[in-house]
Order: C-alpha cells, then structure tokens, then sequence
C-alpha cells in the first residue's frame, strides 16, 4: 500500500512551508500531479487514489495508541532512551501541554496532521470522481461515500485531541482555511459528513453490490455497498454518543455491523504487511530485551476482575519486567501487549464490542436498565466474570459500562478511557500514584496552526 501511496499522497506540510493545511503536489515526471488526478481521471487513477486514503486512514494510530492511552492510564510508553516520553506525556514534574508539545512536534502529529492528510486526500477523491467521465454515477456516490465515511471518522480525532480549543473545518483552500469550531460544531460537522456519506452509499446500488473498486484486505467482510454502509453507521453510533444524543446511538446501531450473538471482534482494520507496506506499529516481540516499550499500566491490573478472560487474552507478564526511572518516579512495566500475533497483524479501528457496549451505554442513558444489562450480559458473558449483579441505576450502569469498556476496548487507537473520563467527568478517578503525573484534559492547536494564522494575518 505505502508503494501505491507515493503515487497519490497529498501531504500536509508543517511550519518549513508556513500552512500547515497546504497541499505538497508531488514533483516527479513518473507519477501523477494532483491537477491530473482531478481532472478527467483514469479509473487506475481513481483507484490509486482509493488505496491512497486507506494508507493515510491508519497515519494515526502509533501516536494515538501510544499517546492517548498513556493520557488515560491505560499504558505507559516506556523509553529509557528519551525521558520525555515518560515525563511530558504523564505530565510529571509540572509538564504541561503547548503548542509544540513534545511528541506531537509543529503539527500535532498523528493526533492532527495525520488525519488532516487523510481528510485532504478523501477531498482530491472526491474532486476526481466529481470531474471525470470514466465512471458511471453509481460508482461516483460510492466512491463519495466512503470518502466521506472516513472524513468522518479523521475529523474525530483532532476534535477530541484539542477537545474545547476548536479545530478548522473548512479546508478545502489550504491558503484561505475557515475559522476554528468548537467541538460540538466539529461534531455536527462530522455526523453531517457520515450522514451525507450514508446516503452517497444508498444511491450507489442495491444489496449486496460490491464496491466498484478494490479495498484492501482490512475491509475484507464489508467491501460490499451493504458492508460499508453498516460501516459508516457504526462510527454514526460512536459519535452519537459523543453528542449525548443516546436515541441517535441506537438508530445507527440499527443499521450498523453490530451482532448480539457474533464475534465481538468483527469489524474493519488498518492492514499492515513487509515492505514496501509498513509493519504493525503496536507489535512488540514477546519477552524481548528492550527499554522502549509499551507496557499495560499497573492500575488496570490492580483493579482487573479475577478470571478476566481478557486480561488473559490481552496482558502477557514479562519475565523480565521493564524498568526506566525519571527524575521524578521509578515506572515498572511486568505485562506487555499481547494482541498481535506478528508484526503483520491488522488493527480493528471500529468493532462489535465496542457497539455492543454503546447499545448498553445508550440504554442506561435512556432509563432503560433491563436492555442496558442485557448488552453488558453479552460482554461479561464472552469476558467469563458471570452475570451483572449490581445495582440499575443509571449511575450505577454508567460505571459498569464505564469498567467494561476500560477492559473490552483497552489501548485500542482511540484513547478510550481517556475521552470516556472525559465525557463523564471522571478524568479525576484516573490514578496518578504510580507515576506522580498529571491527567491533561486537551491539548492546544500546535504551533503550525497558530503561526499559519500569524502569518497571514488571519
């Protein structure tokens, strides 16, 4: 994939070119401009182009995973070669998030630029199909429509990472961006995009029909227009819920991938493979000698259900654990991730477990207990801890549900935990005691951003 991507990459530049939001055209006689491809595109084109955005789809998840889920304590990214990883992102000593914070650089990295080049190169998709004859209507609207699922999906991310600082939603000028929203308004942005996207895929054929161009193999179960639609409603529901919009969570669940009875890990994935495409970022060999590593924090440990299936499944113990010390603290990693079984393994970016666990979030919000312990049933089920016996209040499902989505989804590329604290004000119950850090609540814009607005005096 990273081959076919030299092709077609549209590239966010960073502060050496001022904007941040400005298009890189690629210099090279032997490959195409972006003016060629979004004007009377070849079907190849169109489909380098297709494979294109999936490559920049995955550009998120190293700094995510390794970032937002050490922000909630669900890891710490262990590196004794540079410090900061420890101090800076657990916020020890004082640290404190910038706009050049470390680990994210000028653009913000993966938690912003990354997704800002997978959106730019979903929006050069969408001016190719909307500028060529070589493909007929049907196949346009479900081209746009999956282009505007994974909009959709991308403008989450620096949303949730900059939180209440707002982030740009019209880029579509890298030279004249429009102005910051607030989270909300970047929520509604992305629910317009997934809704529009729905629809692209509705008016793109009937049933089962395939999507007119090839998907890699992480789509494998849902490269069909029927598969890509029950895609795009089940990050609809992921977001509704972010929206407190509870009745929202179930409408696209409806129509989404979610099977009470299926496989909880059925979903689509960010494929990886040997070069020319790139490793498994998240994979770590088991046992081995190394002091740059991602470790399970001792908290989700401590406070793990004995018999926890997951923690089985999940946590390998070291025989050696690992050990970097700070200026401030002595971090002991004994458990390492063991989810992946070579450095090819595919990454689930969305899943039935998770859309399990909003049906039951949702039902406890809408005051509707018995069908929110019927969906937690399912988990703890498949998880081997026995039936729900707690109590039915809301608050008291939200902690369950809360708790089951600290193990189901744990250090997935989202940052789970950190945004579900968050939402619920519960930022403060994630434990600093090992570490003597800081929970951060957002970040600012980065530094590319705000001198780009500097610079042209916006």
């Amino acid at each position: 994939m990273k081959k076919i991507m030299k092709h077609v990459a549209v590239l966010l530049v960073g502060l050496t070119a001022c904007n941040p939001l400005q298009l890189d055209e690629i210099v090279d006689p032997n490959n195409p401009s972006v003016a060629s491809v979004t004007s009377n595109a070849t079907r190849s084109q169109v489909q380098f182009l297709v494979t294109g955005l999936e490559s920049r789809h995955r550009g998120y998840v190293t700094n995510v995973s390794q970032a937002w889920n050490t922000f909630g304590r669900e890891i710490w990214y262990l590196n004794s070669s540079d410090p900061r990883f420890q101090t800076d992102w657990l916020g020890q000593g004082g640290r404190v998030p910038d706009a050049a914070y470390f680990g994210f650089g000028t653009t913000g990295g993966g938690s912003y630029a990354s997704p800002y080049q997978a959106i730019k190169q979903a929006q050069v998709l969408i001016d190719a199909v909307d500028n060529t004859s070589s493909i007929s209507a049907e196949e346009k609207n479900a081209i746009k429509g999956f282009a505007k699922t994974i909009m959709g999906y991308q403008f989450m991310i620096p949303a949730n990472f900059v939180y209440q600082n707002g982030i740009r939603i019209d880029v579509k000028d890298p030279l004249n961006p429009g102005p910051y929203v607030t989270y909300q308004e970047a929520l509604t942005y992305a629910e317009g995009l997934l809704n529009e996207g729905f629809a692209d895929l509705a008016n793109a054929g009937t049933g089962s029909s395939a999507f007119p161009f090839a998907l890699t193999a992480g789509w494998n179960g849902y490269s069909t227009l029927d598969g890509l639609r029950s895609v795009n409603r089940a990050i609809a529901a992921r977001l509704n819920a972010y929206q407190n919009d509870f009745q929202g969570v179930l409408n696209a669940l409806a129509g989404s991938f979610m099977n009470l009875t299926g496989n909880l890990n059925a979903g689509p994935s960010h494929p990886y493979g040997a070069p020319p495409d790139v490793f498994n970022p998240l994979f770590y060999v088991p046992n081995a000698a190394t002091t740059t590593i991602v470790v399970v924090h001792p908290s989700v440990l401590a406070d793990a259900t004995p018999g926890d299936k997951r923690v089985a499944d999940k946590f390998l113990e070291r025989t050696s654990p690992v050990t970097v010390s700070t200026d401030f603290s002595v971090l002991v990693g004994t458990h390492q991730d063991r989810r992946w079984a070579a450095n090819t393994s595919f990454i689930p970016f969305i899943k039935n477990e998770e859309l399990i666990l909003l049906k039951a979030e949702a039902h406890a919000r809408l005051n509707q207990p018995t069908d929110a312990v019927a969906a937690i049933d399912i988990i703890r089920t498949a998880a081997q801890v026995g039936p729900y016996a707690g109590a039915t209040s809301e608050a008291a499902l939200i902690n369950e549900i809360l708790y089951q989505r600290r193990y189901s989804l744990w250090a997935e590329p989202w940052g789970h935990r950190w945004i579900d604290a968050r939402r619920y004000n519960k930022l403060s119950e994630i434990p600093t005691s090992y570490d003597q850090g800081t929970i951060f609540t957002q970040f600012p814009r980065p530094q590319a951003d705000i001198s780009w607005d500097l610079y042209s005096g916006n």
